[in-house]
C-alpha cells in the first residue's frame, strides 16, 4: 500500500463531495438569476405592456362569451385614445378594483342620445346627428337616454344590451381609468384571433 492509500483509508474512489457542492451551488445560483429576471422582466411587461384578462358575463355576447381568455394591449392608449367601435378594458368607476370590458360608443364632449334602442350621437362636427351602425348588437333593448360627456369621458356599452351594466346606469368611463384593449384571444383555441372585437 502506498502513502497515499493509506492517507485515504485504503479506497482508490476519490472524493466526490467537492463536485456536489459546487454543482448544487451552481443550481442555486442559475435558479435565483431566473428569479431575478422574473422580477426584473416579466413583471413590469405584465404591469405596463401586456397581461391577461378573462371574460366573465354575458354583457359582451356574441362578440366575447364568458370564460374566454384575452391579453390586453395596455400600451397603446398611453400613445392614441380610442376610437369609437374599439372595445376596451377599464377600471369599473364604482370600484376600480373590478376591471369591465365593454365597447366605445361616445367619444368626448359628444352627446349620445338612444331612442327606442337607436344611438344617436351629436358632436362639433356634425351638431344634427348621426345615428350608429352597430352590427355587432344581437340582443337589443329598446330604451331611452340621453347624456352630454366632458373633455375626458367615454361612454361604453355591451354589445349585449339586454344583460349589460354599462354607462346607460353607472354613468361614463374617464381616461384614467383605462386600461387597455384586447390584443389576443388565446382561450378557447377556436376563437383564437388578433385585436378580437374589431369590426364586428
Amino acid at each position: 500500500m502506498t502513502q497515499e492509500e493509506s492517507q485515504n483509508g485504503g479506497n482508490n474512489a476519490p472524493s466526490l463531495q467537492p463536485n456536489e457542492k459546487s454543482k448544487k451551488g451552481g443550481f442555486l445560483k442559475e435558479l435565483l438569476r431566473v428569479f431575478l429576471w422574473t422580477i426584473v422582466i416579466v413583471i413590469p411587461f405584465r404591469l405596463y405592456i401586456a397581461q391577461p384578462f378573462v371574460v366573465n358575463g354575458a354583457s359582451m355576447d356574441p362578440t366575447f362569451k364568458n370564460g374566454q381568455y384575452l391579453i390586453v394591449d395596455q400600451i397603446s392608449y398611453r400613445f392614441e385614445t380610442p376610437e369609437r367601435g374599439s372595445v376596451i378594458i377599464f377600471k369599473f368607476p364604482k370600484d376600480p378594483s373590478k376591471f369591465f370590458i365593454k365597447r366605445v360608443i361616445g367619444l368626448p364632449n359628444e352627446m349620445v342620445e338612444i331612442k327606442n334602442g337607436q344611438v344617436t350621437i351629436r358632436n362639433s362636427e356634425q351638431p344634427e346627428g348621426f345615428v350608429l351602425d352597430e352590427p355587432y348588437i344581437k340582443f337589443e333593448k329598446k330604451d331611452d337616454f340621453s347624456t352630454t360627456l366632458d373633455n375626458d369621458s367615454y361612454f361604453v356599452m355591451g354589445d349585449n344590451r339586454l344583460g349589460s351594466s354599462d354607462s346607460r346606469v353607472w354613468g361614463p368611463v374617464s381616461t384614467d381609468l383605462i386600461v387597455g384593449r384586447p390584443l389576443l384571444r388565446l382561450f378557447p383555441l377556436s376563437t383564437l384571433s388578433v385585436f378580437p372585437g374589431y369590426g364586428k
